[in-house]
């Protein structure tokens, strides 16, 4: 009993935090003066620090797969949310394919970025020899016909124009992860019905978009690199608005899933129908 009062007054407190208007309306704000002003950490953190580390199980655990982690605890959220709701189906796969756009189009500028990186890029052969060696600086020495791949292989260096796919998954992440759990504060506060399951997993989405901010000011702090990391997060943004307040704003229909709670909040719970009151809520991200 203790435990479910605790779970249902975090569940509370964060959801009514996620589905404030100014919240919302300034959360793409916010991290874009994290990745603005992040780099201005590294004055301060400690180079011996486990996170200045790219082994560390972090970075190794949720980093690379982080639209994974990201795709496995919101879908369940938004398919738990919407099923419970209509019992639809289609309704819930429509709400989840918002997910599957948002990947692809993630996969589509993963793709660019590399090929860009690929035709702009040169490799280079260190050589520990000569006079720059001996104040730190090794020299250069360019490799023709090398792509990026094989260059890395071989160990040598390769320099091309780069933005940071971290950032830009991470920045993408978090602003999915805002605009689906958004809908479960006004959710709530009409008097939907939510069990135990449901606010774990809204319990464990929160959790995750704290986990992704942590990871997004280390790498900011730790591992600065201008203004590749400022790209990454600048097109994470551009991604978000592109889609959550341009494409799914245009209207439902078979090419556009639309916003978050479409055809959810405008229903009779159990609760509204035992006091003969409709649960109506015009709800806009």
């Amino acid at each position: 009993m203790f435990l479910n009062t605790v779970l249902v007054v975090l569940t509370d407190l964060a959801a009514h935090l996620l589905g404030n208007t100014v919240f919302r309306k300034h959360f793409h704000l916010l991290l874009s003066a994290v990745v603005m002003f992040g780099p201005a950490l590294s004055f301060w953190v400690s180079s011996h620090s486990v996170f200045a580390r790219r082994s560390h199980f972090l970075y190794r655990l949720f980093l690379h797969s982080g639209w994974g982690w990201t795709c496995i605890f919101v879908g369940s959220f938004v398919f738990l949310l919407s099923f419970s709701i209509r019992r639809s189906l289609a309704l819930s796969v429509r709400h989840l394919s918002r997910l599957g756009l948002a990947g692809g189009l993630w996969l589509g500028f993963c793709k660019l970025l590399d090929y860009l990186e690929n035709t702009t890029g040169s490799c280079y052969e260190p050589m520990l020899s000569g006079p720059e060696a001996t104040i730190g600086q090794p020299l250069l020495v360019l490799r023709e016909g090398e792509s990026k791949s094989e260059c890395l292989k071989a160990g040598m260096l390769w320099r091309g124009y780069e933005v940071s796919e971290d950032i830009f998954l991470l920045c993408l992440c978090c602003l999915v992860l805002a605009e689906e759990t958004a809908v479960f504060g006004p959710y709530l506060s009409l008097g939907g019905i939510s069990d135990a399951p449901l606010r774990i997993l809204f319990l464990f989405c929160v959790l995750l978009l704290g986990l992704w901010i942590f990871l997004l000011l280390c790498l900011l702090a730790y591992f600065p690199k201008f203004p590749a990391q400022l790209l990454g997060g600048a097109l994470g943004c551009l991604s978000w608005r592109g889609l959550y307040q341009g494409w799914y704003r245009v209207g439902l229909s078979w090419c556009c899933p639309g916003r978050p709670g479409l055809g959810l909040l405008n229903i009779k719970t159990e609760t509204s129908d035992a006091e003969g009151k409709p649960l109506n809520h015009n709800y806009c991200n």
